[in-house]
């Protein structure tokens, strides 16, 4: 049998399909936004090493770019200040 993920065991794949089967509505939507907060973690940390001495805001701005492209973000928050 063919995994979804290569580096998978088909009987782990199998475990992990019957626990998300068998999970409430409230626990998947717990899990999706636990997935989102850590790849906004993940993402800021990139960030703040791409950019060191950055503030906050403009961590945040940037992170708006990466998560919502440039276009959508200029937007929603204006463009990328060029100091703060």
């Amino acid at each position: 049998m063919r995994t979804l993920a290569e580096d998978t065991h088909p009987e782990a794949e199998r475990v992990l399909i019957a626990l998300l089967r068998r999970a409430t509505p409230a626990r998947k939507m717990a899990m999706v936004l636990d997935a989102n907060r850590t790849t906004r973690l993940l993402a800021l940390t990139g960030l703040r090493e791409r950019h060191p001495g950055e503030s906050p805001a403009r961590l945040r701005r940037r992170l708006a770019d990466l998560w919502l492209g440039p276009e959508l973000a200029d937007k929603a928050y204006g463009p990328l200040p060029d100091h703060e």
